[in-house]
């Protein structure tokens, strides 16, 4: 399988590579991880990091790392995750500290999400979301996703947004 690349306007969503690891193991060991099962002890961030990797060998979908087009600066993650931990197919994202607030998340967000309905012909992704982050059910909620309080999920506690092909 290849791991597509994709680009937008200001980013380019390209396959995750070693390099990237530092930057994801800061994010998943630190607080800011906590709406995502963590903090992390260092070898449960890696194992999270090789997940995302892997899922592309098993599901044909997976992460993929956020640069910014104009500096080429690693600001995030997105991605599309699957598994025993995921009763469904869920589009997931993540920024790193001070990448907040400009938008890049949904950016990232609709371009993978888009591609997944063409090319992985999906009825329907969900977001898996801790009811305290707000950001990310704002994420959600710019990208047209709709509440679904009838979803299955792993953990009880999490808001459930589905999102359905344009």
């Amino acid at each position: 399988m290849t791991i597509p690349t994709l680009t937008t306007a200001r980013l380019i969503l390209r396959p995750p590579t070693l390099a990237d690891f530092p930057l994801m193991e800061k994010l998943l060991l630190s607080d800011r991880a906590r709406y995502m099962g963590g903090p992390y002890t260092p070898i449960g961030a890696w194992r999270v990091y090789c997940q995302d990797i892997a899922l592309w060998q098993m599901f044909g979908h997976g992460a993929l790392m956020m640069d910014l087009r104009d500096s080429g600066t690693c600001v995030g993650q997105v991605g599309i995750n699957h598994g025993p931990l995921f009763p469904e197919k869920e589009l997931g994202w993540l920024l790193f500290e001070g990448f907040e607030g400009y938008g890049y998340a949904a950016e990232a967000a609709m371009a993978l999400r888009d591609w997944a309905f063409a090319e992985l012909k999906l009825e329907s992704l969900v977001s898996y979301i801790d009811s305290a982050n707000h950001a990310s059910v704002a994420v959600a909620e710019r990208l047209g996703a709709v509440l679904d309080p009838d979803a299955q999920r792993h953990d009880p506690e999490d808001l459930v947004y589905r999102h359905w092909p344009t």
